[in-house]
């Protein structure tokens, strides 16, 4: 009866929530044949009523600490409702059992048998603990007699935690009158025959005698023993606690053995998996994440953003974790604020449907800022913090170079902010400086080699590169990678013939050609030009070189567009660093640095976690420059953050600079390589911004404002919206809806915001609405959280702008003309030159990765609004082959930013006593 109500609920339940089953875990240490037994029994019991069952073995080897990291993992996973250890525990190693049952999270102690669980049955709390599950058995057996319980005399026998304790404990809470007896009790069978109701459980072959028992009693037997019998094939028997031919006959009711309390028992934990799995369904909704979300204390006027920053008190970054339902061992703590995630998590959510996917762009920029992080972070805490949705920020980790230039930090700003800013802006947890070591070791291995071919004979390099150990030569992996690319397939280094020894040593690097540069993450404009090999130990061997930043090494790039670590390794190997006198692609894997760099990088591949000022979880990770890169944040991140949102949810991602450079990108690369499919598009824009873009004055960041910017101008405004208008047209070209998201300022008037308003409209935008989320947090963005919902919601037929398989000039011509408005383009001599050169390397099929101005939408950063008739010169064509883009060069432009005359790190400083950091970023 019991077994065909459980299934009857766990029907019930499928129906209400598709794709929900109440889950089982069942964990066991060593191979005991009783417990594999009583095992098979519950699995078979969970089956037929449909509750999906785990079982987890360990071996007998099994520590204590291992168990206890296997329970705090089926602790942290939702779909596990009901949780019971197997006991004993068959492990060769000392465990503490009272240890390991309290481990158990006491929502998913099914079994009753830890401390509070207990402790909630002996203070009353029927309704809120679990019942050990022969007690639980044992009690609706007595129910299903008809009797009541309450006034009558109730004896137990045993005292043990499993049975008798909490038998007792059941019985008094409903209103029996319970003497428990043990083995000290000198009176035993005068106390049995005063016993209404009798409960054995005393681990003792036929202790209880019939003629001790009063007429009518019911009796309980819970005991399993086994006697001689040469009548069985097995020369025993199995007998309870109770003398039972003797005692039925007393007895109104009685439990046989087998047969009677032991499939109870097995009930009764399908019953309470089913109870935890109707606890769960009435406090969280599958999918549904159940968050603390602070609330937020507005001042006016609004504080600096490391003020806002630091007088807020962030979540512990590991109940975030398990906010959005992380497992502790995927989970890496850094401190209290951020984290790592592990890449296992993919493969647990594989079958999770993905959320819906938001990229946040702006118009052409301004150096006022048009605030895309202050809205990609205001947007996730309107959807979160105040309608509830699953939603998740990715975004980029900034440089320290701005940080502490001119630009300052990067964690949006107001009351919409990552928090703590200090740490997003700074180090955060070391994934930049792991991409200036690796990139540097690429440098220094280019120059290293290019030194002892000169300095080598072929024999000695082989000797080198493949030395002899113990008397054994051998090739390594990446060796042997080399080999075959040379088309040399022998594995033997004793076989090669002397041409294929001088091809195998010799990369024979142009130095001419040498394209990869070291990076250090500081602006310092005196390292864009330097001299290397100066010592007298390089013997004269010297060349020009230059440090880039480390945002712009391909190493980044990579790491934003890998999807797992297996890519990112043959994506490092792709990279190529040079070329040969011959004219051949020199690679990361022909310099044998691809496993190393591997290894310095399977750290930053994990996505860091942090939070809003709200409580909405962020992804900060990745931060490829937006020009001769592709300027958005990993596709890992995304990827996590998608399955964790669940189909309901959001994932907000932003794109570097304008549309029509971080979101063209973004559409025809990241979303290329991910296989990602964007749902909506908002878009940025400013009323000041758009004032310039329709002719206002030059303006200066940290220089007070012209009037045109301070006072009411909508000629200006007006004007200014052709660029709004061709950014909405740029987004649409891809086939996704776009809400436009003007972000207003105090000096904006309402006749400028509703003249924005209404022109986005016009120009085809599926909703467009003010934003006040800068002063208010996610109250000020509700109105966009809403379009964005709806928006959501309507067809969006993504495409790309082109097809990979077209001539390189034909992929640039079309993002030239279609996306920027040009007449033409033209190509400079050096240009066609790379044009011809990568094509016939074999890298004229990769997607183009335009670096040009990201102030105007033109070549010309004095040309604002939507300029047309233009022809867009491409100076140089260079390769990112690792990341998996070309990228040609729209005039002139350094991948090593200088410092102002007056740099941020002014107003930044430090207190000595508190060791909190002061100051504007």
């Amino acid at each position: 009866q019991v077994r065909d109500r459980l299934k009857q609920q766990v029907v019930e339940m499928t129906e209400k929530f598709p794709g929900f089953r109440p889950g089982l875990a069942i964990l066991q240490v060593g191979n005991r044949d009783d417990s594999n037994l009583y095992i098979n029994m519950k699995l078979k019991a969970a089956a037929e009523i449909g509750i999906s069952a785990n079982h987890i073995k360990l071996p007998n080897t099994a520590t204590e600490a291992d168990v206890l990291k296997c329970i705090a993992s089926l602790n942290a996973d939702p779909a596990v409702h009901g949780f019971i250890v197997q006991l004993p525990l068959d492990s060769n190693k000392p465990i503490n059992t009272e240890k390991i049952t309290n481990a158990v999270a006491p929502e998913k102690d099914v079994d009753g048998l830890s401390s509070i669980n207990a402790g909630k049955l002996s203070r009353g709390d029927l309704g809120d603990c679990f019942i050990p599950c022969t007690p639980k058995g044992c009690m609706e057996l007595i129910r299903q007699t008809g009797v009541q319980v309450a006034g009558k005399r109730a004896v137990v026998i045993g005292r043990s935690k499993i049975v008798g304790a909490p038998m007792h404990d059941l019985l008094l809470w409903n209103n029996a009158t319970v003497t428990t007896c043990h083995s000290k009790t000198s009176t035993l069978a005068e106390e049995v025959g005063k016993a209404d109701i009798l409960v054995v459980a005393a681990g003792r072959a036929e202790m209880v005698k019939g003629e001790w028992i009063k007429p009518g009693a019911i009796v309980i037997d819970c005991g399993i023993n086994h006697v001689p019998d040469s009548t069985k094939a097995s020369g025993k028997r199995v007998v309870g606690d109770v003398a039972y031919n003797s005692a039925k006959e007393k007895a109104s009711f009685i439990t046989p053995v087998p047969g009677g309390v032991g499939p109870m028992t097995v009930a009764m934990l399908m019953q309470s998996t089913v109870e935890s799995a109707q606890r769960f369904l009435e406090k969280f909704q599958p999918g549904k994440w159940t968050i603390q979300y602070p609330q937020l204390t507005l001042q006016v006027p609004v504080p600096s953003d490391i003020e806002i920053s630091q007088s807020c008190m962030p979540k512990p970054i590991e109940q975030v974790a398990k906010e959005v339902g992380l497992f502790p061992d995927e989970v890496e703590l850094y401190g209290q604020t951020k984290a790592k995630v592990q890449l296992s998590v993919l493969k647990r959510l594989q079958n999770q449907p993905d959320g819906k996917y938001v990229v946040v762009t702006g118009i052409t920029p301004t150096p006022l800022g048009e605030g895309k992080s202050t809205t990609t972070v205001g947007l996730v805490q309107a959807l979160g913090a105040h309608l509830h949705q699953n939603v998740f920020a990715c975004v980029r980790q900034p440089s320290q170079g701005p940080t502490f230039g001119i630009k300052g930090g990067a964690a949006g700003g107001g009351y919409c902010q990552v928090v703590p800013m200090e740490e997003f802006n700074l180090h955060l947890t070391g994934d930049i400086h792991a991409i200036t070591a690796a990139n540097n070791l690429v440098a220094a291995a280019i120059d290293a080699r290019i030194f002892h071919e000169l300095t080598q004979s072929d024999q000695a390099l082989y000797n080198r590169l493949v030395p002899s150990v113990n008397g054994v030569r051998k090739f390594s992996d990446i060796q042997i990678r080399r080999l075959q690319k040379l088309g040399i397939n022998k594995t033997d280094p004793m076989a090669l013939t002397k041409e294929e020894v001088n091809a195998f040593v010799r990369l024979d690097i142009d130095p001419g050609t040498i394209t990869w540069q070291r990076v250090l993450d500081t602006n310092d404009r005196f390292l864009r030009k330097i001299t290397i090999g100066q010592s007298v130990t390089e013997k004269g061997f010297s060349r020009t070189a230059q440090f880039d930043i480390t945002v712009s090494s391909e190493i980044m790039a990579v790491l934003a567009l890998a999807d797992g670590l297996e890519d990112m390794k043959k994506r490092f190997g792709r990279m190529v660093v040079a070329c040969s006198k011959k004219g051949q692609p020199v690679t990361a894997d022909d310099l044998g640095v691809t496993g190393a760099l591997a290894v310095l990088m399977k750290d930053a591949i994990k996505p860091n976690l942090m939070q809003t000022l709200e409580g909405t979880p962020v992804f900060v990770h990745a931060g490829p420059f937006a020009n001769i890169a592709h300027g958005n944040s990993s596709v890992l991140a995304d990827k996590i953050a998608l399955k964790l949102v669940g189909k309901d949810g959001f994932v907000v991602t932003e794109a570097g600079f304008g549309a029509d450079i971080g979101m063209e990108k973004f559409f025809n690369i990241k979303c290329r390589y991910s296989g990602l499919r964007p749902h909506v598009v908002v878009l940025v824009a400013t009323i000041r911004a758009l004032k310039m873009h329709g002719g206002g004055p030059a303006v200066t960041a940290g220089v007070p404002l012209p009037k045109e910017y301070t006072e009411e101008n909508l000629q200006l405004v007006a004007k200014g919206c052709s660029n709004l208008n061709k950014q909405i047209q740029n987004a649409r070209m891809f086939g996704v809806p776009v809400v436009v998201a003007v972000n207003a300022f105090k000096t904006d008037t309402k006749a400028e915001l509703a003249l924005v308003v209404q022109q986005a409209k016009e120009a085809g935008a599926f909703d467009a609405v003010e934003c006040t989320h800068w002063a208010e947090g996610g109250k000020g963005a509700l109105a966009l959280a809403r379009a964005v919902q709806r928006a959501s919601q309507a067809p969006s037929n993504f495409r790309f702008l082109y097809n990979v398989e077209l001539p390189v000039v034909d992929k640039i011509r079309l993002i030239a003309q279609q996306v920027y408005g040009a007449r033409d383009i033209e190509l400079l001599p050096e240009a066609q030159e790379k044009v011809a050169l990568y094509t016939k390397q074999g890298f004229g099929n990769l997607p183009i990765c335009m670096a040009k101005t990201h102030l105007s939408l033109s070549h010309d950063p004095e040309q604002k609004g939507a300029p047309t008739g233009f022809v867009l010169p491409i100076r140089d064509i260079r390769a990112s082959v690792g990341a998996g883009f070309l990228y040609p060069l729209v005039g002139t432009m350094s991948t090593m930013p200088g410092l102002p005359t007056r740099p941020c790190f002014y107003d930044i400083d430090l207190d000595p006593v508190s060791g909190e950091v002061n100051g504007l970023f």
